[in-house]
């Protein structure tokens, strides 16, 4: 398979708190891997060294062909071809969502406005936003903002993209809308790495789950199905206990 993302030995510390230690993974084209594991077990801070957006203390990470290195050029090019959506939103508040969504490619891939805002409201209608292009972030949902950052990130015709808890800050009531659009980029063949704390939604996407705890990865599988019903390890099986989903 078409290797994306290849991560070899990588260790991050805080000062004396290990966050990740000696992390080995590969992503391939098309793949949806669902990472999972309880809170402050060094997720998210993965995430965000695939990107550049955490310095590593030593390893070794490839994302489409280029090394991931922060003082280097290249870490340019990897964000153009790695999309990320925070659990934040980010998008700036004094521009309409329309102009959130086409920023970055007038600015950084310089391509025509016409044809931005022609894809932006084609991408808007599929993620059933195409009625609040002209509107601004604070006249909308938080369902509805995360939809518009999961967007802004498609527009840039991304290899991959990272979805860093997107529901967690949003109402009971508006998950099922981010999720739902997540689950559509899945079956049409996006590549993923989702970080999310959504059983039900992890074991309906995930092609892969990988299972971290205290900067270690515990467990990895392709078998869905057999890691919800049976984890293998003790520490899975109890992480676990504590959601209960369909």
């Amino acid at each position: 398979m078409n290797e994306l993302i290849k991560v070899d030995h990588l260790h991050k510390s805080y000062d004396q708190n290990t966050v990740l230690r000696d992390i080995n993974l590969t992503i391939n084209k098309g793949e949806v891997v669902v990472i999972i594991g309880p809170s402050g077990c060094g997720k998210s801070t993965f995430l965000r060294c695939l990107n550049g957006l955490e310095t590593i203390d030593s390893g070794h990470i490839e994302v489409c062909g280029h090394e991931v290195n922060t003082t280097s050029k290249e870490i340019y090019k990897i964000r153009q071809k790695v999309g990320m959506v925070f659990q934040s939103y980010d998008l700036f508040p004094h521009k309409t969502v329309i102009e959130n969504i086409i920023l970055a490619p007038l600015k950084v891939q310089k391509r025509n406005r016409a044809d931005a805002e022609k894809e932006a409201i084609e991408l808007l209608a599929k993620v059933g936003l195409s009625d609040k292009k002209d509107y601004y972030p604070r006249q909308l949902s938080g369902g509805q903002k995360q939809r518009v950052a999961i967007v802004r990130a498609l527009i840039m015709h991304p290899d991959v993209l990272l979805f860093d808890e997107v529901t967690a800050a949003l109402d009971p009531e508006m998950v099922h809308e981010v999720l739902q659009t997540m689950l559509e980029l899945a079956k049409n063949g996006s590549t993923m790495l989702i970080v999310t704390h959504e059983m039900a939604f992890a074991r309906a996407v995930a092609d892969r789950i990988v299972f971290f705890d205290k900067g270690d990865i515990v467990e990895e599988t392709g078998d869905v199905k057999a890691f919800f019903d049976a984890p293998k390890t003790e520490r899975a099986k109890n992480f676990l206990k504590t959601f209960t989903y369909d």
